[in-house]
């Protein structure tokens, strides 16, 4: 969750510090703080709440240094305020760390048995204090920092810096990401390569338990096992205008509107230059081999996983079970030996899903992954990593990441229907054709967006919502609600329309809005007659729905959102736009955070 960096630079390092957490703070926005050492010395800048905070400081206190390390911080353990926010220093060594110490209280009543005492809540603080203990008996900071990092129990990505060390840094990894960037004469750090970008385009991947020693000079990357190893460095493509907005006022509504881009060069690399095959990047699948699919996965990429069920099943005839990864893990389920284990995750390093994928290794046919990061730890550790091709995805609230996200499983399930023979050439081209025409028709749906900027302002007046759909639609009413609560606070629920007599219209006043996900498809009559029941009852229903589905059932309700017109296998996709719009909105209009909602961070990193 936390972002770190680290620089072992020519220049004056705290600018540079700064400027690269601001890339990061997706990942944290709770507190930040940066150490540097200059002329041996180490000291180091804190401040609570958002990056701005520590920028000022700076200002009044600087802090000079040509190395130093970098934090923005998601609080797990203690409140945020600035004795918790990291670095944490003790005596000559300062440290960075994202993860979670889960031996920390024994190592804290250990630590205090030999006379130290603890300045704050955090179960960083230890590895410092930890650390600090070895170098008082004698030990260098590299025979420290492999003591302590031998003792703690958890995941963590760490990076430390030492007093009248110039020339060091240390790094280390598990179970949360982290990279080498390679400069000339400088070294760095980070939690990703977003960070690194503007620095270096050569970047070297730390792998599960790997320890780094760096120097402005050289790196040296030592396993699990303490052997020396030699990580490959790789080219990094990151478009710096990936990462600034580029004239819209927040990430998410730039984020929103790249969608036609990102679909359109996702179905190019799976589907070639006629267009009418389904080639996957990296390898081939055979569906015939398989008797079922459990898909595994967090938040909006879980909603993806519960669409995709509708599609494999109702296309290829092939069972899917989707799970939560977090209830997944610990679940243990029995998977077959001929079922493909699927996780789908935008960071690639979801703890909770690389949890469960280590589970299924082994047990499945195949681990396959859908991932918007081709070298994360999820898709290293797959047998087949798909790309959903989205770039680089700011805002914490996931838009394109989510469409490319259903492109790339709809591609799977139509192979897999062409595989089994569901679906013969013809239709496979039918569906591929049809699936092409999606970037022009969310052209045609964020046209739509001042409609539904009106209503979203509407919208953003209430403290409840609910929203239904059925079939395919069920799971973008479960998005639709996510959206609008993620970032707008608003308490939303989504619902299977035919689960609405089974409880939730006990919540149907006259000032509830209910979000109605119906395009014209065979369930479009069971759907507005459960609308048909919440308007009986005074509820506001917006209906986002097609145009021949709003000649049909517009009468009556409170705000009305015609869709483009789609083959309803794919409205899915389509309809998450007006969802994601109608939750940008009303948060706009609600002044809230947009990109940066409180409590959230964008990668889920500790469990």
């Amino acid at each position: 969750m936390c972002g770190i960096v680290g620089v072992l630079g020519k220049h004056e390092v705290a600018p540079i510090l700064v400027e690269s957490l601001k890339r990061l703070e997706y990942r944290g926005y709770d507190s930040a703080g940066i150490a540097t050492v200059n002329n041996g010395v180490l000291d180091r800048r804190r401040a609570v709440g958002k990056l701005v905070n520590l920028s000022d400081l700076l200002v009044h206190e600087p802090l000079a240094g040509k190395s130093g390390i970098g934090h923005t911080r998601w609080a797990t353990h203690g409140a945020p305020n600035t004795a918790n926010a990291h670095p944490h220093q003790s005596g000559p060594v300062a440290v960075v760390h994202n993860g979670i110490i889960e031996n920390f209280k024994e190592l804290r009543e250990e630590l205090s048995a030999n006379g130290f005492s603890f300045e704050t809540d955090t179960d960083t603080e230890t590895i410092a204090l930890l650390t600090r203990h070895y170098m008082d008996g004698g030990d260098s900071p590299q025979v420290a920092t492999e003591k302590t990092i031998a003792r703690l129990e958890g995941a963590f990505a760490l990076c430390f810096l030492f007093h009248g060390e110039d020339d060091l840094m240390i790094a280390a990894r598990k179970g949360s990401p982290l990279a080498v960037g390679h400069g000339e004469g400088e070294m760095f750090v980070g939690s990703d390569a977003i960070a690194l970008a503007p620095m270096t385009d050569r970047v070297t991947y730390l792998e599960e338990g790997d320890r780094a020693i760096l120097t402005r000079t050289s790196v040296e990357i030592y396993d699990v096992e303490g052997r020396l190893a030699n990580r490959k460095a790789k080219k990094i493509r990151l478009d710096n205008a990936q990462i600034e907005k580029g004239g819209h006022k927040h990430f998410m509504a730039k984020e929103i509107a790249e969608q036609p881009v990102v679909l359109a060069d996702a179905i190019a690399a799976y589907t070639g230059g006629a267009g009418d095959t389904i080639t996957l990047p990296g390898g081939e699948l055979d569906f015939t081999a398989c008797d079922r699919i459990t898909m595994v996965a967090c938040g909006t990429a879980f909603i993806a996983c519960q669409v995709a069920k509708y599609w494999f099943e109702q296309l290829a005839e092939l069972p899917v079970e989707v799970d939560i990864a977090s209830e997944f893990r610990y679940r243990k389920p029995p998977i077959s030996d001929k079922s493909f284990a699927l996780f789908v995750s935008q960071s690639g390093e979801t703890a909770d899903t690389l949890a469960a994928l280590r589970y299924a290794t082994e047990r499945a046919a195949k681990i396959l992954s859908v991932v918007n990061v081709p070298e994360s730890s999820i898709a290293r550790e797959s047998d087949l990593a798909l790309p959903i091709m989205a770039g680089t995805e700011i805002g914490v609230a996931s838009t394109k990441a989510f469409t490319c996200q259903l492109t790339v499983l709809a591609l799977l399930a139509l192979k897999a229907a062409h595989q089994r023979g569901h679906l013969d050439d013809a239709g496979l081209a039918q569906k591929l054709a049809d699936l092409r025409n999606m970037p022009g028709l969310i052209n045609q749906a964020l046209a739509l967006e001042p409609v539904i900027k009106s209503v979203a302002r509407k919208v953003a007046t209430a403290t409840d919502a609910i929203y239904l759909g059925r079939g395919p639609m069920y799971p973008l009413a479960l998005e639709g609600a996510l959206k609008l609560k993620e970032i707008s606070y608003i308490h939303a629920e989504g619902y299977a329309s035919g689960e609405l007599k089974h409880g939730p219209i006990a919540l149907i006043d006259k000032k509830m809005p209910v979000v109605v996900m119906a395009p014209m498809d065979e369930l479009f009559d069971k759907t507005i007659s459960n609308m048909q029941e919440v308007m009986a009852r005074g509820g506001k229903v917006v209906l986002i729905t097609d145009n021949e589905g709003a000649k049909t059932a517009s009468d009556g309700v409170w705000e009305g959102i015609v869709m483009p017109n789609c083959d309803p296998f794919l409205a899915p996709i389509l309809y998450a736009v007006p969802a994601q719009l109608l939750s940008y909105h009303a948060a706009v209009a609600k002044g809230t955070d947009v990109d940066q909602p409180r409590n959230l961070a964008k990668s889920v990193t500790v469990e």
